[in-house]
């Protein structure tokens, strides 16, 4: 038996056409509501509506890893879940430094005087 057929005896699961279905309508739900919550304005505060259309990325990523991508705890024994987990944290690590050093960047920048901002 070749390699790519001793993978499909390993028992993973590629997937099946009502997965790929279940898969693709919960993405069209979830583009199709926040475009809705955004077009007509059916929030008005615009704060909550942007935590509303970042939520439902949040559980569309998740569902396109879960239906598109097949992963799970079992796959590959672990370590694409492992992988994504310190993808994740190499995301979370990055963001709030690159925030951390933006906001004292901010905060420690001295003060420009009305005569500086005159000179040429």
């Amino acid at each position: 038996m070749s390699a790519a057929h001793d993978s499909h005896a390993s028992g993973e699961d590629h997937g099946s056409l009502r997965g790929y279905v279940i898969g693709f309508l919960l993405s069209v739900v979830l583009t199709a509501i926040p475009f809705a919550l955004v077009m007509t304005g059916a929030v008005a505060d615009k704060g909550l509506t942007g935590m509303l259309v970042v939520g439902a990325a949040v559980v569309q990523i998740v569902v396109h890893m879960i239906f598109f991508l097949h992963m799970n705890t079992k796959s590959e024994g672990g370590w694409n879940m492992l992988a994504l987990l310190f993808t994740i944290v190499l995301i979370v690590i990055v963001l709030s430094g690159s925030l951390w050093v933006m906001h004292h960047l901010n905060a420690n920048m001295m003060p420009m005087s009305h005569e500086m901002s005159e000179m040429p």
